[in-house]
């Protein structure tokens, strides 16, 4: 009896760890994309772990693979369709393979109006017409080229360190409550699928999921930490997560000391 127990104990306690590594270490799933209404497969979706910050897209097949864990949340999107979150379950790892349906959006087309300068035809009177901004060009690692960012001047700093004195103020609560989200930055870097989606991206979607923040949040996150209307109107997706990354790091410096 006494050694039935022990073996007992053994066993459970090998079940356990098992479970344990089952679930500590990333798995490979799959799965096949496809328009739910015309059932046929979609090619070029992005596919991210909003956890891991790991990317990758569907072939011409609708096929997939992306590193998982359990609970782990994937997000699909594509021009065109309604975004999906899918959380990994223990039957997906177990199955291997899965199909996702997206659905189209109904695209309503808006009415664009353009508002010209009333120039004058006098080029010292036009000069002062037309608005102009001065911003500072900024590179981020990686590209080959620049961008407009705000003025980068102790005015930004300012902001910064006086958001970390006033617990009211939008960055003391942005930066404070989302810091397991603004890790992610880091790891962004790593995944190329990730980095690529980004540069191509401009209606925010991808940041606020990243950030866990809502996209009406960004341009005043950004303003905050002093960028331009003309960058955050401008920039693509991956900028604008470079640029809250830079504020996030100057916020920690500062805080630190």
């Amino acid at each position: 009896m006494k050694y039935f127990t022990v073996f007992f104990f053994i066993l459970l306690s090998s079940i356990g760890l098992a479970q344990e590594t089952e679930s500590t270490f990333p798995q490979r799933v799959s799965g096949y994309i496809i328009n739910d209404n015309s059932k046929q497969p979609l090619s070029s979706v992005n596919i991210i772990n909003t956890n891991k910050v790991r990317g990758a897209k569907s072939d011409e097949k609708g096929y997939f693979e992306i590193d998982v864990q359990v609970n782990d949340t994937l997000h699909f999107s594509i021009l065109g369709f309604q975004s999906l979150r899918i959380r990994v379950t223990n039957d997906w790892i177990k199955n291997k393979v899965t199909r996702v349906q997206l659905t189209e959006k109904a695209i309503a087309l808006e009415e664009v109006v353009i508002a010209p300068f009333n120039l004058t035809g006098y080029l010292e009177v036009d000069s002062k017409l037309i608005p102009t901004k001065e911003n500072y060009r900024y590179s981020i690692s990686g590209l080959t080229q620049g961008y407009e960012a705000g003025e980068y001047s102790p005015n930004a700093f300012g902001k910064v360190l006086g958001s970390i004195f006033n617990p009211a103020d939008m960055l003391y609560n942005f930066f404070g409550k989302n810091g397991k989200e603004l890790k992610k930055l880091k790891e962004m870097r790593k995944d190329d699928t990730v980095r690529n989606l980004l540069e191509t991206k401009y209606d925010r979607e991808t940041v606020s999921v990243l950030l866990g923040v809502s996209k009406d949040e960004i341009p005043q996150i950004l303003e905050r930490c002093s960028y331009s209307d003309s960058f955050i109107q401008s920039a693509n997706d991956l900028q604008i997560m470079d640029a809250i990354s830079s504020c996030y790091e100057q916020y920690k410096v500062l805080k630190r000391n």
